[in-house]
C-alpha cells in the first residue's frame, strides 16, 4: 500500500516537473511593439480599393513616416506613423528581434525548412536559411496555453497561396514568433498565425490574413486586400512565470510527500 502512495506521489511530482519544463521557453517580449498590429521602418504601402485592408490594432512607421493608400485601410486602432510612440515601439521591436535571434534551437533543419505537413509543440525551431510552409502547419499546445513556439528564419519566411496555420489544444497566436533574417512574404489566400519580426521587410499578397503582428524593423511593410488582428495585449503577470511557480511548487510538494512517506511518517 505504501508502495502504491509513492508511486502515486512520483507521478504528481512528475508533473509538477513537466510544467516547470513547459514554462522554460518564454514569450519573446515585444515591449510597446505588441501595442502594433503593423510596424514599419521605411514606411507602410497599401494597395487594393478603399477600406479593403483591415487591421485590428496601432499602425506606425519610424523613421520613414510615410503610408501610400492609407485610405485603402479600415482601421480599428491608432495611426503612429512617424512620431514618437512609433519611434519607441521600434526600439522595443530591435531588442525583441535579438531576444528571439538568440534563442538556443530545440529543433534544427537543413539549408531550408519546410513546415508544411508538420505538428510542432512548443520550441524553437531554427533554419539557417529558409522558412517556408506549404498547405497546412498544425502547433499542438498539448492543453498548455502558455505553450511558446519560436521560429527562426536565416534568411526569408515564404508561405504558399492558400497555406494556413492551424492552432489546436489551447495554442495561442500570441505565443508564436518568427524571426526573419530578411523578408517574410506570405501569399494569397494564406491563413497565418503569429507575430513576423522581420529584419527587413513584409510583403502580405491580396486575400492573406495575418492573426498577429507584421514587425518589420529595417524596411517596409507591404498590405494587398488583407485582415491583420492583433491578439490580445500584455497581462499584470507573465504567464509563463505563473506556469513556473506552478511547477515548482508542484515538485516542492511532491518531493516532501515521498520524503514523509518513505521516513514512515505518513500512513
Amino acid at each position: 500500500m505504501k508502495t502504491n502512495r509513492i508511486a502515486l506521489l512520483a507521478v504528481v511530482a512528475i508533473a509538477g516537473w513537466q510544467s516547470w519544463a513547459n514554462a522554460q521557453i518564454v514569450k519573446v517580449d515585444l515591449g510597446s511593439a505588441e501595442d502594433f498590429a503593423v510596424l514599419a521602418g521605411s514606411g507602410i504601402t497599401v494597395a487594393g480599393s478603399v477600406g479593403s485592408t483591415t487591421i485590428t490594432g496601432n499602425i506606425g512607421t519610424f523613421p520613414t513616416a510615410t503610408i501610400a493608400g492609407f485610405e485603402n485601410v479600415s482601421l480599428t486602432g491608432v495611426n503612429h506613423a512617424g512620431d514618437a510612440i512609433a519611434q519607441a515601439a521600434k526600439g522595443h521591436l530591435a531588442s525583441a528581434y535579438a531576444d528571439a535571434a538568440g534563442r538556443s534551437a530545440t529543433t534544427i533543419y537543413g539549408a531550408g525548412g519546410e513546415l508544411g505537413g508538420l505538428t510542432l509543440t512548443s520550441g524553437v525551431y531554427n533554419s539557417s536559411s529558409t522558412l517556408a510552409i506549404t498547405g497546412t502547419l498544425t502547433l499542438d499546445a498539448q492543453n498548455n496555453p502558455n505553450a511558446v513556439w519560436i521560429f527562426q528564419a536565416g534568411s526569408t519566411l515564404t508561405t504558399a497561396a492558400a497555406s494556413q496555420i492551424v492552432l489546436i489544444n489551447g495554442a495561442q497566436a500570441d505565443n508564436i514568433f518568427w524571426q526573419v533574417g530578411s523578408s517574410a512574404t506570405l501569399n494569397s489566400g494564406s491563413s497565418f498565425e503569429g507575430n513576423i519580426l522581420a529584419s527587413a521587410s513584409i510583403t502580405l499578397i491580396s486575400g492573406a490574413a495575418v492573426d498577429g503582428r507584421l514587425l518589420a524593423l529595417g524596411a517596409s511593410v507591404t498590405l494587398d486586400a488583407n485582415t491583420i488582428s492583433a491578439p490580445g495585449g500584455a497581462v499584470p503577470e507573465p504567464a509563463e512565470t505563473s506556469a513556473l511557480i506552478a511547477g515548482f511548487f508542484g515538485l516542492l510538494v511532491g518531493v516532501r510527500k515521498i520524503r514523509s512517506i518513505a521516513a514512515g511518517k505518513v500512513g
